[in-house]
Parts: C-alpha cells; structure tokens; sequence
C-alpha cells in the first residue's frame, strides 16, 4: 500500500512540474537558437558549420547525464525494491536515446566539413554509438519480457554495466590519439568566446527541461499502466484527471 501512495503522490507532483518544465525549456530553447545561430560571430577555423555544437554538445552531454542517472535508479530499484526507481529508469532509456542520436547525427554533419567525413571510427564517436546502442538494448530487453518485475531487474543489470562506458566517452580526447576535438571546458577556463559558452549553457538547461519535462510524462504514463487496478488511478480516471 505504501509504494501505491508513493506512486500516486509522485505521479500527482510531476503532473504539476511539467508544464513548467516544458515552458521554460520552450523559451530557453528559443533564446538559445537566437543566440546561437544569429549572434555569435562566425568561428575562424570553421566559419559558420561549428554553430552544429550547440546542438550536438548539450545533447551529448544529456545523453551521458541520463546514463548515469538511469543506471543510478537501477541500482537504488535493485537495493531498495522500489518500484519508482525502475519505472524512472525505463522512462529515461527513450530519452536518453533520442538525445545519443541527435549527438551522433549533429556530430556527422559537423565532421564532413570539418574531417571531410561524415564517420570516422574515432574512439569518441565509437563509444557515443555504443552508448546509443546500449539504451536500444534496455529498451528492447524491457519490451522483450513481459513479467515488469524481471524486465526491469534484467534490463537494471544492462543499465549498470554499461555506465563504465560513460567515463570512456569523457575521457577518450585524453587517453587516445583522437580526430575529435579536445574539451572546450575545463578546470582551467574555456578556449571559447563567453557568448558561445554562455549560448551552450542555455541550450543545456532548455534539453534539460525538456528532458525532464518528457521523462516526468513517460513516467506518469508508466505508474497508470502499473497501477490499473490501485483504486487511486480507477478513482483519477472516473474523474477525468488521467
């Protein structure tokens, strides 16, 4: 019964969040493409094809972020059985994935001009496709088993696993001889103009917002479909709040 009052408490707060959530990551979004594409000055290097990045970087960041927080709510579901914790996990894999494809597609279009190819099998873009293809796996895992309670601990494990490939597509400029570009951010500073700096930052917080924003929905979608028979969501759905 607890985990059922849980459930419906989570599921009634983030219908409140989201809205939110998605309206200011509309505007930031907004701001963001402004800035990016129209006010900050075309790079020396590159010329105009670099402004791909503030796309392709908050993307791929998202996707690694959502990794590791996936892989952080299959560990909590596997040690606390809490249920909340794996519906969020399989409500992140959709997302997280979304974000990895648009990293890989934006960073082809940034490579051809830039390496005269749209794919290299650089140790970066390698380990970002095995990231995409490590959400596909949970996805497809989770869908494959019909029983919730083994779907989510089996897919957990996949989830778990793969997390140590996060650190890899961080540091792979570092520990191998690579064709991608270097961190643009570090400890030390930025090797970028603040405007383009601050552009990337607004374009990250609007995928977060977004992110969050489609996560909170799958995941109330997810708690209705697991708790059909709770007379909480029979009681919602009489009232018209689903």
């Amino acid at each position: 019964m607890s985990t059922s009052i849980t459930l419906e408490g989570f599921y009634r707060k983030a219908g409140k969040l989201i809205p939110w959530f998605m309206s200011a990551a509309l505007v930031l979004f907004v701001v963001g493409v402004y800035l990016g594409f129209f006010v900050c000055p075309i790079e020396a290097r590159q010329g105009n094809s670099y402004r791909i990045i503030f796309i392709h970087i908050p993307a791929a960041w998202l996707a690694m972020s959502l990794y590791l927080l996936m892989a952080v709510a299959s560990i909590v579901g596997l040690l606390k059985n809490s249920r909340l914790a794996f519906i969020l996990a399989q409500a992140m894999a959709p997302t997280g994935a979304l974000m990895g494809f648009i990293a890989l597609f934006s960073g082809a279009f940034w490579g051809r001009p830039t390496w005269g190819t749209y794919w290299v099998w650089d140790a970066r873009l390698t380990s970002m496709l095995i990231l995409f293809f490590l959400y596909l796996g949970f996805i497809a895992l989770h869908s494959a088993i019909d029983d919730k309670r083994r779907a989510d601990q089996a897919a957990s494990v996949i989830s778990i696993v793969g997390a140590v490939n996060v650190p890899i597509i961080y540091f792979s400029v570092r520990w191998w001889n690579t064709l991608h570009q270097g961190a643009s951010i570090t400890s030390s500073g930025s090797s970028i103009a603040p405007i383009m700096l601050n552009t990337i930052f607004i374009m990250l917080a609007a995928g977060t917002l977004y992110g969050a924003a489609v996560v909170l929905s799958r995941t109330r979608t997810m708690i209705l479909e697991r708790e059909r028979k709770s007379d909480w969501a029979q009681k919602a759905a009489l009232e018209g709040k689903l």
